[in-house]
């Protein structure tokens, strides 16, 4: 059975979120990490993509982003396969890094937005990634940090 087109348009606000395949990591290390955030950082640049929360855990991402004028796909594609190709090179691996297609849910703007912010950048803290919310503002991998400027990230 095909799959259905998505739901795009320029201006569209998507929650993301991506998986490792069978559960699998998607990040090994902070150099990981660290390549995936640039990624992300030098790609919203690129497409005028707005990326208004994100987080980084283990074997998953949350990104809630409003599509820029190529649209999400072409964000994804890019950020996803040139991610993936850096990682199995790194790792001398070979083949899909990611689970599936990425699985994107159209957001209302105003009645949910605040409540995503919230949701994603509390996910290292729901994982316990981290102890508490100091610990959050320190952590690397999420967009909480960013907006509190202790990680400036573009």
């Amino acid at each position: 059975m095909p799959r259905q087109a998505r739901l795009d348009a320029p201006g569209t606000l998507h929650h993301v979120i991506v998986r490792g395949l069978e559960r699998g990591a998607i990040v090994r290390d902070d150099h990981d990490r660290g390549a995936f955030v640039s990624r992300l950082g030098d790609l919203e640049q690129a497409t005028n993509t707005s990326v208004y929360a994100w987080a980084l855990l283990p074997n998953h991402a949350h990104l809630l982003v409003r599509s820029g004028p190529a649209g999400l796909p072409r964000f994804m594609r890019r950020l996803l396969t040139g991610y993936a190709i850096t990682y199995n090179l790194r790792h001398r691996l070979v083949g899909h890094l990611f689970q599936n297609r990425y699985k994107s849910i159209v957001c209302e703007e105003d009645s949910y937005f605040l409540e995503l912010v919230r949701y994603i950048h509390l996910n290292p803290l729901r994982t316990q990634l981290v102890a508490d919310l100091r610990g959050l503002s320190r952590y690397p991998c999420c967009g909480h940090a960013t907006v509190l400027g202790h990680h400036p990230y573009p």
